[in-house]
């Protein structure tokens, strides 16, 4: 499978042009106070850092491994404070630095189980306790017959999970089964789960979900 250095490298070059697209859900944040500390893990070029601080967030960072996607960031928010992640998943904060983090469309490009957990761990280590995580990311697209061939194409030459695939311009991604994404979250006890539909960054039209977590 393709390692994190030609990830970065996609995300470097033809994913650094990317639109992004998953919505945010403001209600769910609504028992935040404005100078709450939210996070925006793996927040490309910060277009959910731009809607939260347009909705009154004060106090709102972002980090991303992809050094391309963080400036062009800073060129449509330079308020806002953006940073290189040198060291996925590893951050360089306290623990219970955030009031809230926010994963949005992050898990999908995170294809291996181990590497996935390892994610969520070190983002319950920076969450108070009683903090929200907000994760947006896509199903399994089992309906869909040229999804269903990639998957059985990507676990027969790599050994990867079900729902890993190679998008046509390079990207190495992953759909999901809902219960997997419950287990990833199952030290936070969730207290919302919607299902919605979302274009991916290649326009394509895809079922997604998006769960609240509290972290105990």
């Amino acid at each position: 499978m393709n390692g994190s250095a030609n990830q970065i490298a996609y995300w470097d070059s033809v994913g650094a042009t990317k639109t992004f697209t998953h919505p945010v859900n403001l209600t769910w944040l609504s028992g935040l106070r404005p100078s709450a500390r939210i996070l925006d893990f793996g927040c490309g070029y910060g277009r959910v850092m731009g809607e939260l601080a347009e909705h009154g967030f004060r106090d709102v960072s972002g980090v991303d491994p992809s050094p391309a996607l963080i400036e062009r960031g800073r060129q449509v928010w330079p308020d806002l404070r953006f940073a290189v992640l040198e060291s996925s998943p590893a951050l360089a904060y306290p623990a219970a630095s955030f009031d809230a983090v926010v994963l949005f469309a992050v898990l999908t490009c995170v294809p291996d189980d181990d590497a996935q957990r390892a994610l969520i761990a070190e983002l319950s280590r920076v969450l108070v306790p009683g903090g929200l995580l907000y994760v947006s990311d896509l199903l399994l697209q089992d309906d869909d017959a040229r999804n269903r061939q990639r998957y059985r194409a990507h676990a027969q030459r790599f050994g990867a999970p079900y729902g890993v695939f190679t998008t046509d311009d390079g990207a190495v991604c992953r759909h999901h089964e809902i219960t997997h994404l419950r287990g990833l979250l199952a030290d936070f006890d969730l207290a919302e789960e919607d299902r919605i539909e979302v274009a991916t960054m290649n326009g394509h039209r895809s079922q997604a979900v998006q769960v609240l977590g509290r972290r105990r």
